[in-house]
């Protein structure tokens, strides 16, 4: 124990950085990493009516999007097709390749997961996810995530300078 215990801030920092560090490696063959994961997601579960919708769900900025897409196409993981009710609008669709490894990433995830949450009893590790869910929600409906690249600006902007 360190005279940290009870501290939120490094409690849920050592937990991230194990979280961020294991879910790097099971990433790692995935264009754009955790956030090509999370569009893989969406398209497999047909989560991804359009480009904009999904770049808005994701918090990705909309030509990251684009060249995330394009790197995701290049590597047979989706697909763009033309929305059939209004063909101006493209819909990400995973392809079977992006299908097949979306569900050994998945299981690869899991096992990482539940090596993070050992420290826990299985019912104590559900009570977990579901509190942080829970406060996650709440934490964002009062100040809300546009996009991911600006929480790393608010971040990077909090810190003292030298």
């Amino acid at each position: 124990m360190t005279a940290l215990d009870g501290d939120l801030g490094w409690t849920l920092g050592v937990v991230f950085r194990a979280y961020v560090k294991a879910s790097n490696t099971v990433m790692a063959d995935v264009p754009g990493g955790h956030r090509g994961y999370q569009v893989l997601t969406a398209a497999a579960r047909d989560e991804a009516p359009s480009q904009s919708i999904l770049g808005a769900q994701l918090g990705i900025d909309r030509t990251v999007l684009t060249y995330l897409l394009d790197d995701m196409e290049r590597a047979d993981l989706v697909a763009r097709k033309p929305d059939p009710a209004d063909r101006r609008t493209r819909q990400i669709v995973a392809t079977e390749p992006g299908r097949a490894l979306l569900c050994r990433l998945e299981e690869r995830l899991a096992h990482a997961e539940a090596h993070i949450l050992a420290g826990l009893p299985g019912d104590e590790q559900q009570t977990l996810k579901a509190l942080l869910t829970r406060l996650a929600a709440h934490a964002n409906a009062l100040d809300p995530v546009d996009s991911t690249c600006a929480v790393v600006e608010d971040i990077s902007a909090s810190r003292p300078r030298r």
